[in-house]
């Protein structure tokens, strides 16, 4: 970071923006803040790479916000708030996390702020969009799906951010962002912020940005320095027995703590063992719906719940103030996915602890690619979980249920050995056999329809 910008005011913002970043306790430029926020006044594209939890968000939202203060005004026409900066994010739980960010940093000017994303109804939405919005942070399906229905048009819009782009890559997004860049004016800025960018990544980029500068404040793929990172050698049976046995005992001190699983069926039979076996758990994945998912985070946030289960739809977006343990129960299947789970947790110079759960060849492959990723070499540390929960499963069940049942009382007759009684056994008389009894030709003959002639005679 520049040794002159130490300050916010360094920058030349508007008062009304140094004001809102006061208030929510910022002081120092981060170094993304301090690379970043110049050239972007500036007008120039940028891609700028650094640590998730670094400040991305104030990176690229304090100059836009600056540099759309013009624009802004007090009527009440929709006309006069048309969208005129664009944030572009993959996952509902990021725009949230973006919109309620810049709702902050913009709380004192007269710009509008709206965000709109799928999983929930369109109709508030789109009452929300006629009624104007000069930053609109939104996923790219929702945002076609208003444009198509001509509710809003990017006619307008100068500036347009693709926040964690490699993430909307990799998800596919391509032909959605490729649509909605051609919707936009040729003559606009165009910004790229991620955790990662990988060659692929950065020729993709080159489509979207005019001779763009990158910026990077750390080595990229890097893990933030406040983060420490363990890997534990543990069997595929004996993984929910590990994680019991990290969260009550071992780390019991580190709450909340948030869980990483590959699969949304994971994430469900995971939880109701972490309840089973008393801890406080709830799951975020892509079947739940966005209200459910809403309350589950709200809820994480406010401490009533110890232990979130999530799969990767949650490894980006969430925005968690104090966070001291991230456990890595599947080894993520992409290493770059690794980056940002574990940057849920060491941020804004706080230290956090980055578990991970190795079980088997195909574990250790994927290690090695973050490895790889990383510039970093793990070694495999051996959990030591009590004897009682290493037992087998049978000898574990009998010992609770021995623990579990009830005392007998003693009977002195029931319980007494068993004795002979010196009694020669009763010998029976055989049965006497008995002649079979001959029946009358008569009954058969009668039953089969009549009497024979010899029978008459």
């Amino acid at each position: 970071m520049p040794e002159e910008i130490t300050t916010f005011e360094a920058f030349g913002l508007d008062q009304s923006i140094l004001e809102a970043v006061a208030r929510l306790g910022y002081v120092t430029p981060t170094p993304i803040q301090a690379s970043a926020i110049p050239k972007v006044l500036a007008g120039r594209d940028i891609m700028g790479a650094a640590q998730t939890g670094t400040g991305k968000t104030a990176g690229f939202a304090l100059p836009v916000i600056e540099r759309l203060l013009p624009t802004a005004n007090t009527s009440a026409s929709p006309a006069r708030h048309p969208v005129r900066a664009l944030v572009l994010c993959p996952t509902r739980e990021l725009a949230m996390q973006n919109e309620e960010n810049i709702r902050a940093y913009a709380s004192l000017t007269k710009l509008r702020v709206a965000v709109v994303y799928g999983g929930v109804d369109i109709r508030e939405q789109a009452n929300t969009m006629r009624m104007g919005a000069e930053i609109l942070i939104a996923t790219p399906g929702r945002l076609l799906d208003l444009i198509e229905q001509k509710i809003t048009n990017l006619a307008s819009c100068g500036i347009v951010v693709l926040d964690e782009a490699d993430r909307m890559l990799d998800m596919g997004f391509l032909p959605d962002i490729s649509r909605i860049l051609a919707l936009l004016p040729k003559a606009r800025q165009s910004l790229m912020f991620s955790a990662t960018f990988s060659p692929e990544i950065k020729s993709l980029a080159a489509n979207f940005l005019k001779n763009p500068e990158l910026v990077e404040v750390a080595r990229e793929n890097s893990v933030a320095t406040t983060i420490s990172q363990h890997f534990y050698e543990t069997g595929e049976r004996t993984k929910r027995e590990s994680l019991i046995h990290i969260l009550n005992e071992k780390h019991a001190d580190l709450t909340p703590a948030l869980v990483f699983v590959n699969a949304k069926l994971t994430a469900r039979r995971l939880t109701r063992e972490l309840v089973r076996a008393g801890i406080v758990a709830d799951a975020i994945h892509g079947d739940r719906t966005q209200e459910e998912r809403t309350t589950t985070l709200e809820a994480f946030k406010a401490g009533k719940t110890r232990c979130l289960v999530a799969t990767d739809v949650a490894a980006r977006g969430l925005d968690i103030s104090s966070l001291p343990l991230v456990v890595n129960f599947d080894v993520p299947f992409n290493p770059e996915d690794y980056v940002h789970r574990i940057g849920r947790t060491g941020r804004a110079g706080q230290e956090g602890q980055a578990l991970t759960l190795v079980a088997g060849e195909d574990d250790r492959k994927n290690v090695s690619q973050i490895e790889k990723l990383t510039g970093l070499k793990f070694s495999m540390e051996r959990l030591t979980v009590g004897s009682r929960r290493c037992a087998p499963q049978k000898a574990r069940s009998e010992q609770r249920y021995a623990e579990r049942a009830p005392a007998r009382e003693v009977d002195p007759f029931f319980d007494k050995p068993y004795e002979a009684s010196g009694r020669k056994p009763e010998v029976r008389p055989e049965p006497v056999a008995r002649p079979p009894v001959k029946k009358p030709a008569r009954r058969l003959a009668a039953l089969l329809g009549g009497f024979t002639d010899d029978d008459e005679g």
